[in-house]
């Protein structure tokens, strides 16, 4: 960004601050100051112009005058009255800075430059026994001089030279702008105090119907604008009087409406967790009932069938038996799993990532996935019980709907711990599915709610990502630690 740019841009921000009557009232003073301006540099131009022209045609006529009453003179030499002449002339015109008189060959016959005569004037300015006269301009140390050439009687007895001063012109001009400006600045006072007395009158309005906007913004709907005009900014008035007036009269509804909302969302909490700590509560007693009981009767029966084996005499008899302990074996093992799954003991005496470890590794070997597991930030931590489960059974449910719908080769877990929130992501590369459809499906919908459920109870967010044929992506974020945690 260069410096234009950059003062550009701050030009912009300060004017967007500045308030809407300096605006107006600097609008109106821009507006006049230029007119003003435009006008003083006009008129002078003007007046230049005009008593330019005077002062040209006032030089030939003074040249045309000397010439006529030199020609007697010079016709019988007498040099001496066309001097005095000259110089009376000079004398009785404020404005004639020289005079001096030419023969026909150049040579100086009478002037009034007294004792040093600037000879380079001579060629500044000449004139054709054609022409009546000839004027020009040109600097000299006392200024410009407006130089008139006129011949005597066509040129035969020379050439009259008349030099005028604009020095009574600048002042004649400067005089009548000087009183030109004082005008406009009278002019420019009564309307600047017009353009002040006008701003004030706009934006009365404007700025009590911002204090009320402003009071509206603090919750107090009982304010009403009064309405000065009929003009635009009466309408906004009668509008903001109209709009106050209908929420005000809908301000205790809403607040009634609010409040049941927000009881109903507290209920709906608290049902929720109640509900999820129940389930919770349920499949500990479940798995621990399974482990302690049901295995170890399983295991007892397994002692005696083995004794009874070894005890009996018949062939046949010892087979079965065999073939039952091998059942009830397998039996076994399948209540171990079915303990894991309610409630693996490694979530609460390890934590989430062992747990996540072992369900993902046993997740691959049981459906033939490729699955992997990896954990950012956790340092040995363990995030709240509540975090926990949720994300437990958030990533397993996740990798159940891979395993039944997805028909994926490869699945991937990521758990990360940033700061108060930990992130996981279960990604594969399965066919996907059109979430839309999905989500609005009460058989399949209702697997996917109650993940969103359980992040949400935490204050987390769930969010699913997928596309036919491009696989799915599953965000889930929670906060480490909650006010569920005791």
């Amino acid at each position: 960004m260069n410096f234009w740019q950059s003062l550009s841009e701050k030009f912009i921000q300060f004017f967007k601050k500045i308030k809407i009557q300096y605006k107006i009232l600097g609008l109106v003073v821009g507006v006049v100051v230029l007119l003003t301006s435009m006008t003083v540099w006009q008129m002078g131009n003007i007046l230049t112009t005009n008593l330019r022209d005077q002062l040209d045609k006032r030089a030939v006529s003074i040249g045309s005058d000397v010439a006529a009453r030199a020609a007697n003179d010079l016709l019988i030499n007498n040099d001496y009255v066309v001097y005095e002449m000259i110089k009376e002339t000079v004398k009785n015109n404020q404005d004639v800075l020289y005079i001096f008189i030419l023969d026909p060959q150049g040579n100086m016959l009478a002037h009034t430059f007294g004792d040093s005569f600037p000879s380079e004037i001579v060629k500044a300015n000449t004139v054709s026994p054609t022409e009546k006269s000839h004027l020009t301009a040109f600097q000299t140390e006392v200024g410009v001089v407006r130089d008139v050439a006129v011949p005597i009687l066509n040129g035969k007895l020379g050439t009259a030279r008349v030099g005028m001063d604009e020095v009574g012109l600048r002042k004649a001009v400067m005089a009548m702008v000087w009183r030109f400006i004082a005008t406009a600045l009278f002019v420019s006072a009564v309307g600047i105090i017009a353009a002040v007395i006008l701003t004030r009158v706009l934006t009365h309005p404007i700025r009590d119907l911002v204090s009320l906007t402003q009071k509206v913004a603090k919750g107090d709907l009982n304010v009403q604008g009064v309405v000065h005009s009929e003009d635009e900014i009466g309408v906004l008035t009668q509008a903001f009087n109209q709009m106050t007036s209908s929420l005000s009269e809908s301000d205790r509804e809403r607040e009634e409406l609010l409040q049941q909302l927000k009881e109903k969302e507290e209920m709906r909490l608290q049902l929720l967790e109640k509900l999820i700590t129940a389930q919770e509560e349920e499949r500990k007693r479940i798995s621990r009932e399974l482990h302690d009981e049901t295995s170890q009767a399983l295991t007892s029966l397994i002692v005696n069938l083995k004794v009874l084996e070894s005890e009996a005499s018949f062939r046949d008899v010892g087979d079965r038996l065999q073939e039952m302990r091998q059942v009830v074996s397998e039996t076994l093992d399948e209540v171990h799993h079915l303990a894991r799954e309610l409630r693996p003991s490694v979530l609460d005496d390890l934590g989430l990532v062992p747990a996540l470890e072992r369900y993902v590794r046993e997740y691959g070997e049981t459906y033939g996935i490729e699955a992997d597991f990896h954990n950012m930030g956790f340092r040995d931590q363990r995030v709240s019980a509540p975090a926990e489960v949720a994300l437990y059974r958030i990533i397993q449910e996740a990798l159940t709907n891979v395993a039944k719908y997805a028909e994926a080769q490869t699945v991937s877990v990521l758990l990360d711990w940033r700061e108060d929130w930990v992130s996981a992501i279960v990604e594969d590369d399965g066919t996907g599915f059109d979430l839309e459809k999905v989500t609005t499906s009460p058989s399949h919908g209702l697997g996917l709610f109650g993940m969103q459920e359980r992040a949400a109870l935490l204050g987390g967010s769930l969010r699913i990502e997928s596309q036919l044929g491009y696989g799915t992506t599953v965000f889930i974020k929670v906060p480490a630690r909650t006010e569920f945690e005791d």
